[in-house]
């Protein structure tokens, strides 16, 4: 797997521009934070990033993956603010739980999601070798 971050855009924070890899492809649902039980884990944004990111890589491990094995993350939110007033502790979930491994990453806005009171939606695309 290579990241790509060509000189001709600036340096990415957080993220990679590009990531090229060869393999089995991975196509990994959207997951939103809720439990088992299909129950939310808070009506905040910050513990429900937590989960859908827990929830993402539980559906990657029964993938035979790894965090290691994503190359692209979509991550839809509700709202903009919620996010940015989170980002402290979104970082520290992230890094947790997929570590110090940054794919290629989009963030959207959307009016709203299927799900009553989820507040972020992450949907990813990963490589086995």
């Amino acid at each position: 797997m290579k990241h790509v971050n060509p000189a001709d855009l600036a340096k990415p924070r957080g993220f990679s521009h590009a990531v090229v890899a060869e393999g089995t492809v991975v196509a990994l649902a959207g997951q939103i934070g809720w439990d088992v039980n299909a129950k939310l884990v808070s009506t905040e944004f910050a513990a429900q990033f937590r989960q859908a990111l827990l929830n993402l890589v539980i559906a990657l491990e029964a993938s035979g993956g790894g965090p290691e094995h994503l190359i692209s993350l979509r991550i839809y939110v509700t709202n903009k603010k919620q996010y940015l007033a989170a980002t402290k502790e979104i970082g520290e979930h992230y890094r947790s739980i997929i570590g110090k491994f940054y794919p290629a990453m989009a963030l959207v806005q959307v009016a709203d999601l299927l799900e009553d009171g989820a507040l972020v939606e992450i949907e990813g695309m990963a490589v086995l070798p």
